[in-house]
């Protein structure tokens, strides 16, 4: 397993960790190995948006001798008190599920306590008047929760979110499906989405992924938006090349499931690439580098994704990226203008120009 550092809290985190919205559906022996399995794998971060409030207990069982030494994301917003899961802006009802959660699960403390699923504006304004951000806030205070977090899919209300400063953590729904505007939750440009994980890089707020397989429809021929399945591997790394991404969160229900997730680490280069949805973009896609690095190998070794996202990055002020710019053995100066770059891209990336482009930014502050 490799872990990512959340830069606002320290949190070192696993790239795949696991999300729960059908564990409960296991049988309750089997969900229970499974979450342990998970955890002696190297996951070690949680999310517990679960579909029925059983997953709780269950994550009791399972990890409650080893809490430490996971990361829950709770979610204060999110209703169990009909069994399954329910979303609430009611204040006492978000009281009540929050400390049956604790109980359940045998712990005291919350690692990220998540502002919930806020998709909307106006969710976003009743949350802050309605007293459950307040909560929220105080329950940090008496160090129940340790950091906040907040889930939506919503790029605009995203924005809302980042400008308070409030949050170190983000849970938003990554896959190209998404990005180019394909699917149900697929809200926002390319561009509006784009912005939102080079925000948060800058920022330092992690980005957890839901919905990494597009609710499972991209691993399928017949159901992927495409026409064209990508494979769950696929997937993953797409997510994990986007600026500000820290762990992507897959569901599982066995043993079985958590060994193919983790299998990721065993794919060959050819395996992971993705630059099959170039032939997918939409317009507005077209000459953007998504770094997937199909371009190359570079005859001159110059890691092209790498340039290209710190050169994105430090347009927006993030600091770090220019010192991550310069500490790369080859940058764009050492483009030798082949062409083999632009031969290959699969979306239509004019990079031999891009690279005379970073070159004058980095050296000369010329955007």
């Amino acid at each position: 397993m490799k872990y990512r550092e959340n830069r606002r809290t320290g949190d070192k985190i696993s790239e795949i960790g696991m999300g729960t919205a059908y564990i409960a559906e296991a049988e309750r022996s089997e969900a229970v190995k499974t979450v342990r399995h998970a955890y002696e794998s190297g996951i070690n971060y949680y999310d517990l948006a679960a579909g029925d409030g059983a997953a709780f207990a269950i994550f009791g069982e399972a990890l409650s001798d080893v809490r430490d030494e996971v990361m829950y994301q709770i979610h204060f917003g999110a209703d169990y008190s009909k069994g399954t899961y329910g979303w609430t802006l009611n204040l006492d009802t978000v009281k009540r599920s929050v400390d049956k959660q604790l109980k359940d699960l045998k712990t005291g403390y919350i690692n990220y306590g998540f502002i919930h699923c806020q998709d909307e504006s106006k969710d976003w304004e009743k949350y802050q008047k309605n007293g459950i951000l307040q909560y929220l806030l105080d329950m940090r205070d008496q160090g129940v929760v340790k950091h906040i977090g907040a889930s939506s899919h919503t790029p605009s209300v995203i924005q809302e979110i980042l400008d308070t400063d409030l949050i170190d953590m983000l849970m938003f729904s990554v896959n190209p499906a998404y990005d180019y505007n394909h699917g149900d939750y697929a809200y926002g440009g390319v561009e509006e989405r784009a912005d939102v994980y080079k925000r948060c890089e800058k920022l330092g707020v992690g980005i957890s992924v839901m919905k990494p397989f597009s609710g499972g429809q991209l691993l399928s021929d017949k159901t992927s938006p495409f026409g064209k399945a990508l494979t769950q591997y696929q997937c993953i790394k797409y997510a994990l090349d986007k600026p500000g991404i820290l762990t992507v969160l897959p569901g599982a229900q066995s043993v079985t499931e958590i060994d193919a997730l983790l299998k990721y680490y065993e794919q060959s280069e050819e395996e992971l690439d993705y630059s099959i949805i170039g032939s997918f973009a939409p317009p507005e896609a077209s000459g953007k580098c998504v770094y997937c690095n199909h371009c190359e190998p570079c005859p001159a070794g110059i890691d092209i994704g790498a340039v290209n996202k710190f050169y994105d990055l430090a347009r927006i002020g993030d600091d770090m990226a220019r010192e991550h710019y310069r500490a790369l053995e080859k940058n764009a100066s050492d483009c030798i203008s082949c062409g083999h770059c632009n031969s290959r891209c699969p979306f239509s990336v004019d990079q031999m120009s891009r690279m005379q482009e970073i070159k004058e930014f980095f050296e000369n502050g010329v955007i």
